[in-house]
């Protein structure tokens, strides 16, 4: 079972529960799909094989490379993108998805006009607004489903920050909100973690609540404040594939084409 097919499973066991369907489609833009081609890609191009169905014109994806032979029954050629990038391309074409199609439980379509609406949905960035907490408390009342959106979101920012705090903070003129705080973010990640943090407010159910980011070093005293009173997130660390060194353990030796 993959996280697509969890999702799917929960989306599907309770049809009515808005807070399911939103989560499959977050997983559904942040996996990566691996999407079938006609033939090897040439340059930037890629030409998909196409799926013709009633409901109209879908590529085949699937989120494991295994699924996509069992499917092509052997070898094929594929292009690997994450959901959100597959979806960005096909937004306005007319074309939708057409997940694991019979060769997993998560097998499903995506309309293209669910592909246009998860494109508008992930393409909304934040407001920047130039502001500094003067009161900081624990974060309280916020929903659980929140809470477990945020912790999924953010072991997917791998490398992009040390970690966060969440933290009920006021502002200079007396405004008071829940504030999500990065420490030590890497150099231009700001956007996609703020953008992060959209997509657990809009994927929990929640896109008209309320919830800031900011951004510190470790050397600024906001830290130590937030790290007493804050709710700590760690953001995975980003490890660099080790180089093979053929011969190196010879419980697995190199094997050859």
């Amino acid at each position: 079972m993959t996280a697509l097919d969890r999702a799917h499973e929960a989306m599907e066991t309770a049809p009515d529960d808005d807070s399911a369907r939103l989560a499959f489609y977050e997983r559904l833009a942040d996996a990566e799909l691996f999407l079938l081609l006609k033939a090897e890609p040439e340059g930037a191009t890629l030409d998909p094989r196409i799926f013709e169905t009633s409901q109209g014109s879908f590529v085949l994806v699937f989120d494991r490379a295994e699924r996509l032979s069992d499917f092509a029954e052997g070898q094929a050629p594929f292009a690997a993108l994450s959901g959100r990038v597959l979806c960005t391309m096909l937004q306005g074409q007319g074309v939708g998805l057409a997940l694991n199609p019979g060769v997993a439980p998560s097998s499903f379509l995506l309309t293209p006009a669910s592909v246009d609406w998860l494109v508008e949905t992930l393409s909304d960035g934040p407001d920047e607004v130039e502001a500094r907490p003067t009161e900081l408390g624990a974060p309280s009342g916020l929903p659980e489903r929140l809470l477990t959106a945020l912790d999924t979101k953010l072991a997917t920012a791998t490398g992009l920050a040390r970690m966060a705090y969440l933290v009920e903070a006021t502002f200079e003129g007396g405004g008071r909100t829940h504030l999500l705080a990065f420490i030590d973010a890497a150099r231009g990640a700001e956007g996609a973690l703020s953008r992060a943090v959209r997509e657990a407010l809009v994927f929990s159910g929640l896109e008209a609540g309320a919830l800031d980011v900011a951004f510190f070093d470790a050397s600024d005293a906001m830290a130590g404040r937030l790290a007493r009173v804050g709710l700590r997130f760690d953001l995975p660390v980003f490890e660099p594939p080790k180089p093979f060194t053929p011969g190196g353990d010879p419980d697995t030796p190199p094997k050859l084409r």
